[in-house]
């Protein structure tokens, strides 16, 4: 039995001796800052933990990790809290938001990136020399936990899953150690990582590809509710025109009626087409061009941009907020799957979304990592997504239903996987497992029995194990 769980006496001497161990703050349930310390940008999820462990380093991340196993404790990571699904009660949680360090190597186009560093922030250190990240539509998203669940965002059909261009993984394990993961030391590892996630330890810095970006032709268009349908289906017969230097998307959104929005958008329900081409301005026009005429913009902000901008194409959420969020994966999408789409969630029904989403994917999502990886859905043509709208009172059977209305109506397109960060609320054992085929997965909960034998890393999304028998 825990001395922390059952002997609140045991507990004052085991955090005191944790906190001479640790640089970084170490806090208990009541002390000052400890909300502050374990919350992220998805407020819905309301995290409990036994401790909390602010991570200066690599060697307070090992601390946490072996206090949690000598107390027989699960240890729970959090950075930004973006991909927040489940409450890490009962853990020990380690917050990875002071370790921020990025280190560019512009001749080896390499970037080094710590634990809890952010896209914008990585973004930043590698727009000087003219390079870009494979980083995802919100730039406020943490790096690591992004790669290491596949990482798709608004240049992926030219160059893959961010996964698949990690070189280099650190990773505290199970047992406390820290290890060095790539191709040649631990390559079990360094595969089951990339795809697997967190499910194998506390990854405190990993070393990924850059490319020569600088700038690109992209940003969004967004068209009137009555435009919805005639946008929605141009764009499917005109993704199949697109090179795999232009990765897209199309989004309906409901928008608040916020002060900060465009007038033009305020309160309205729209259709927002995202677009990120890596070649000439004028041939990106040329290529967008049916779009452009496929309705009466709003608002069009495609031109010319730096790579740094790149959070302007999505306009993702920056701030704390509550979100549920569900997705499925497509192999085609065709007039009738349109139609289904609209049917369930366009501008003539009312359901409590915010958002649902159309990524196109194929180009060099679909090929194999140059480096094998676990990463899942390279088979898929595009991935729906569906975002509840962010009233936590409709998060338990409201949007859940009316998501499952959308996802029932599409049902005969469905892959049947899913990408791993798109899971969202999905957090049952099957509905996870969906991610991987049959052999990945059984390699991935044999790398775990491995590496994590005890389930200390058992919260979000985890590798689920095998039915006996497997």
């Amino acid at each position: 039995m825990s001395v922390i769980t059952d002997d609140p006496a045991g507990v004052s001497r085991e955090v005191e001796a944790l906190r001479q161990e640790v640089a970084g703050p170490v806090l208990l349930p009541g002390d000052e800052g400890f909300a502050a310390e374990v919350s992220g940008f998805n407020v819905a999820t309301r995290h409990h933990p036994v401790v909390v462990v602010g991570a200066m380093g690599e060697g307070d991340v090992q601390a946490a990790v072996r206090f949690a196993a000598r107390h027989g404790l699960p240890v729970a990571v959090q950075a930004t809290g973006h991909g927040a699904a489940t409450a890490a009660d009962g853990a020990v949680m380690i917050t990875t938001r002071r370790m921020r360090a990025v280190t560019v190597d512009p001749s080896a186009r390499t970037a080094t990136i710590a634990a809890g560093a952010t896209w914008s922030e990585v973004i930043e250190r590698t727009a000087q020399y003219g390079l870009a990240p494979l980083s995802g539509s919100a730039p406020g998203v943490g790096a690591v936990g992004y790669t290491l669940g596949g990482g798709i965002g608004p240049i992926s059909r030219t160059y893959g899953f961010a996964a698949d261009h990690v070189r280099e993984l650190t990773v505290v394990t199970a047992d406390g150690h820290a290890r060095v993961a790539d191709a040649t030391r631990e390559p079990d590892l360094f595969w089951a990582l990339r795809g697997g996630k967190g499910s194998f330890g506390v990854v405190t810095s990993m070393t990924v590809d850059l490319f020569p970006v600088a700038t690109l032709y992209g940003g969004g268009i967004f068209f009137p509710a009555e435009d919805a349908a005639g946008v929605l289906h141009a764009y499917r017969d005109w993704v199949g025109t697109l090179p795999e230097t232009t990765t897209t998307s199309v989004a309906l959104l409901r928008l608040p009626p916020l002060p900060e929005l465009p007038p033009e958008l305020r309160g309205r329900f729209v259709a927002h087409l995202r677009f990120a081409h890596l070649g000439e301005a004028q041939e990106g026009e040329r290529l967008l061009a049916p779009m452009r005429a496929a309705g009466r913009p709003l608002i069009d902000t495609v031109n010319r941009m730096p790579f740094a901008a790149i959070g302007s194409i999505h306009q993702d959420p920056e701030g704390p907020m509550p979100a549920w969020d569900r997705g499925a994966l497509l192999r085609e999408l065709t007039a009738d799957t349109v139609d289904a789409i609209l049917a369930t969630a366009g501008p003539d029904v009312e359901v409590p979304f915010a958002v649902v989403e159309l990524r196109h994917l194929g180009g060099a999502l679909a090929r194999p990592a140059r480096t094998e990886n676990a990463v899942g859905g390279r088979d898929a043509a595009f991935s729906l997504m569906v975002i509840g709208a962010p009233v936590p009172e409709l998060f338990a059977a409201v949007i859940p239903a009316a998501a499952g209305a959308v996802f029932g109506a599409v049902e005969p397109w469905l892959t049947g996987g899913a990408l791993l960060n798109f899971l969202g609320a999905e957090t049952a054992p099957e509905q996870i497992a969906r991610v991987w085929t049959r052999p990945v997965l059984s390699r991935l909960a044999r790398l775990r029995e491995v590496y994590d034998p005890q389930r200390m890393f058992r919260f979000g999304h985890a590798v689920p194990d095998l039915p006996e028998g497997d």
